[in-house]
């Protein structure tokens, strides 16, 4: 007898700070404006960041239903400036999936 497994999102406070701490700002790309079309926003989070504090954050700052929240981390480039060796920051990316008839401008300020 195999029993399903069913994956228990945990309940996260945020502190009204710590929801603007968390939401850097959105990404505004030609890839991540297609995303729209299936509901989807991006935006760039700390490196710590994880996915139920991500929704918290989202549904707390924008009073908007997050069905899913999807995250990449994206290591920064190595650049040579004037001759010097450098290297950009790593960052987070999450992908947001808002449920049907939710919306989210990223081009007005929260």
């Amino acid at each position: 007898m195999s029993r399903a497994r069913r994956m228990v999102t945990p309940v996260v406070k945020l502190s009204e700070s710590a929801m603007f701490e968390l939401i850097r700002r959105p990404v505004v790309t030609e890839k991540s404006t297609l995303g729209s079309q299936h509901n989807q926003v991006t935006f760039k989070v700390p490196l710590d960041a994880s996915k139920p504090e991500i929704k918290a954050a989202i549904e707390g700052v924008f009073k908007v239903k997050v069905t899913a929240v999807n995250t990449l981390r994206v290591e920064g480039k190595q650049k040579v400036f004037r001759g010097n060796r450098g290297k950009r920051a790593d960052y987070k990316k999450a992908v947001v999936t808002l449920a049907e008839g939710n919306t989210i401008d990223v081009t007005t300020g929260v």
